[in-house]
């Protein structure tokens, strides 16, 4: 073989050239120090693709060892799998972890038995997350935006206490279909979700107490942010929940509650449009909510997203708390807000609190009898 000269050649052409047909280097250098030859060094090389190696018989040994390796490891790390749980489907996928400061899409292979969901990673032996069939309240499909402003399918799972998780797949919409029907087989029904884009991946039962259930939340609510000396009130953006027992203001930057009271202390709710300088020029519908806090009115106010949704939830609760009159009590269990005399004579009607004054009569009288 002649060699040839290529004054066009380009580094892709180079990689090109060793990955197909290879290279052999044979090279005798010697090293001198005032014409005295101190070292020589003598190269025999080698260097080509695997394909091309392997096709001249060259480092099979190696390629056979390491081929059986790999294998072996694969069979060996699988997650443990308890009684009577046999691996329906297999797909490559990862799960959205968000705790603290550390948001990052974890990957892994997701395994789906017929008694769980796991999501595996391999090289570290661990289960980045996993959740029995029967906690899967609900299951949604959405569309979001990536990194690179293209759209990918987002599979959103819902779990107890309203927990929202996000996964990505190699085939989101087979492996939502796969656990749909392992759910179904086992004789569970799944929720149906009337707005896939209110699913967050805030995890809500880090804000819930015992026994409190979510009414209404939204993503991008604005909530006016009172200033601290001299400084002016800004608008910051995060989370609105309304549960039965409090209306709640998550903030996403810091994530903490900033906003917290008691729906048994909102007096009056009044939506306007209004100039609101820290988000945009033009002006927005603002919600303003007025509620007692250690016997002083305070006021409120939220803005963006569907903020007019929140007045029909919002009324309800005032007009409920009109209705009890000024002899409400709350209930000591669940806090549910009641007239005082059904909670003393009848108990309340929410949780089953009966008063121990109540309870007493009712053994004595019994008693005679």
């Amino acid at each position: 073989m002649e060699p040839t000269r290529d004054t066009h050649a380009t580094l892709v052409d180079l990689l090109d050239r060793i990955l197909d047909k290879g290279l052999v280097l044979n090279a005798d250098i010697i090293i001198s120090v005032a014409g005295i030859p101190l070292i020589g060094v003598n190269l025999r090389a080698a260097i080509a693709g695997m394909e091309t190696m392997l096709k001249y018989g060259v480092m099979q040994a190696w390629d056979t060892q390491t081929r059986a390796w790999e294998s072996e490891h694969r069979k060996k790390y699988l997650p443990a799998l308890i009684k009577d749980e046999d691996i329906a489907l297999k797909m490559f996928g990862s799960y959205y972890y968000n705790k603290g400061i550390y948001n990052a899409w974890k990957p892994g292979f997701f395994y789906l038995t017929g008694k769980r969901l796991i999501l595996y990673r391999q090289d570290f032996d661990e289960i980045i997350f996993q959740i029995p069939l029967e906690e899967i309240k609900a299951l949604a499909i959405k569309e979001e935006a990536y990194f690179t402003k293209e759209k990918k399918k987002v599979i959103c799972l819902i779990g107890s206490k309203k927990a929202v998780h996000r996964f990505s797949a190699a085939q989101a919409e087979i492996l939502k279909d796969a656990i749909v029907q392992n759910i179904e087989a086992r004789g569970f029904s799944l929720e149906k979700i009337s707005d896939v884009s209110k699913l967050s991946d805030l995890q809500i039962t880090t804000l819930l107490m015992d026994n409190e259930s979510v009414l209404n939340w939204g993503e991008k609510i604005w909530y006016l942010m009172p200033s601290d000396g001299i400084a002016q009130d800004t608008w910051r953006s995060g989370h609105l929940f309304l549960t039965d027992k409090r209306l709640i203001w998550w903030y996403d930057f810091e994530k903490r509650i900033i906003f917290d009271v008691y729906t048994n202390k909102v007096i009056s709710i009044n939506i306007e449009t209004r100039k609101t300088s820290g988000l945009s020029n033009c002006k927005e519908k603002v919600l303003d909510v007025i509620y007692q806090s250690d016997n002083v009115k305070k006021a409120v106010s939220f803005a963006g997203g569907e903020i007019e949704e929140w007045i029909g939830p919002l009324n309800e609760i005032v007009n409920n708390l009109t209705d009890l009159g000024s002899e409400a009590e709350a209930c000591p269990k669940c806090g549910k807000e009641a007239p005082s005399k059904e909670l003393l004579e009848r108990g309340c009607s929410n949780c089953n609190w009966v008063s121990p004054m109540l309870g007493n009569k009712t053994k004595i009288i019994d008693a005679k009898v």
